[in-house]
């Protein structure tokens, strides 16, 4: 799969002229990577273009210019590319009331570890999270998780053939099940395997 590299970002001054319409593709490209789990969990599938949006959103926050800081971001950012046999995917744990927020990450510890997919007819497939660094504490569970759901070549042959995806989490606290992926989602999904 596609790699950002340095040379095909744009250069500062030419992200600010084209951001309004490049932010504009990517939200709505990201409709169809946005699986809500439930009320509270949402999970955005990141490939390419998401990844690029938010480099390039790096780059123009951070006023980055220089070659190293660039080669830094796209270190930090390209392990989140989908590479073929695999999603990526942000989780974000969303609770308004930060009182309830507070509560709720201190009795959801764990639950990066119980987000599943599962492909029609094969086992679930739970996420392998946060593989650059430890997102929980004993005490409470951080609002944003990184996962990657590693599929095997039986079943994307079965994605690619039309099969059904759900997905759920099935932490005691927090037990939710998708039975059915929109067609819309689990199309741009299939998108990126190969």
């Amino acid at each position: 799969m596609p790699r950002i590299t340095r040379d095909s970002l744009m250069t500062l001054e030419a992200y600010a002229r084209a951001r309004k319409e490049f932010r504009a593709r990517v939200m709505e490209h990201k409709k169809n990577r946005t699986l809500y789990l439930g009320e509270s969990v949402t999970l955005i599938f990141e490939d390419e273009l998401t990844i690029r949006y938010q480099v390039q959103e790096m780059l123009r926050v951070e006023r980055i210019f220089e070659e190293e800081g660039i080669d830094d971001e796209l270190e930090a950012y390209n392990p989140l590319v989908p590479d073929g046999s695999n999603w990526k995917a942000t989780m974000l744990i969303e609770y308004p009331d930060s009182d309830e927020r507070r509560r709720m990450l201190s009795r959801l510890i764990g639950i990066e570890d119980k987000v599943w997919v599962k492909v029609e007819s094969h086992p679930r497939v739970y996420a392998i999270a946060d593989e650059d660094l430890e997102r929980e504490t004993e005490a409470k569970t951080s609002s944003v998780h990184f996962l990657r759901f590693e599929l095997d070549q039986s079943m994307v042959q079965a994605l690619k053939r039309g099969a059904r995806l759900s997905a759920g989490i099935d932490h005691p606290q927090y037990n939710v099940t998708v039975e059915e992926v929109s067609a819309p989602i689990r199309d741009s999904l299939v998108g990126d395997l190969v």
